[in-house]
């Protein structure tokens, strides 16, 4: 790409063509700190490539639903990891469904939960293994389990234990 044609400075109407975004937003963000004022003033204000930087990220993070005090911070430094948006009734969210079982099913937001790919993997083996091992009927503490007996009552009449 030839730089020779890239301007050094950009108008406000410029800057909002190349960022679409609203001058009176470009404005906004100005005042409030977010983007560094321009050079000069008024109509001959001129914004360098650091302004365009400034508000491409802005109008990245804001899409995201970063707030603007939190954006702030990150432009002025601070770590770079967004919070995860908050869940709010009406919010799309992709989720993995694990069919563990008739019945039995398992939802899972890797993102949420922290796992990569491999772990999780390895955590849905495990919850097999388990629903495996909780339902098998061959195991030996069901097998010799014994079975409640009736007992008698006095005077010769039978009355049947519930278990419990």
């Amino acid at each position: 790409m030839n730089t020779s044609t890239i301007p050094d400075s950009f108008s406000l109407d410029e800057l909002c063509v190349l960022t679409d975004l609203a001058k009176r937003t470009v404005r906004y963000y100005v005042q409030i700190g977010l983007v560094s004022r321009p050079h000069g003033e008024t109509r001959a204000a001129r914004y360098g490539a650091k302004h365009l930087e400034q508000l491409l990220l802005i109008r990245k993070w804001t899409a995201a639903g970063v707030s603007l005090e939190r954006i702030h911070d990150l432009l002025e430094g601070e770590a770079a990891p967004v919070p995860p948006r908050p869940r709010t009734p009406g919010a799309i969210e992709v989720c993995s469904h694990v069919l563990i079982a008739n019945g039995v099913e398992l939802v899972i937001d890797p993102a949420r939960a922290g796992l990569s790919p491999e772990q999780l993997r390895h955590f849905v083996k495990g919850i097999m293994q388990a629903y495996a091992d909780a339902t098998d009927t061959t195991s030996a503490t069901n097998a010799t389990k014994p079975r409640p007996r009736p007992k008698k009552a006095r005077r010769g009449k039978l009355q049947a234990q519930l278990p419990g």
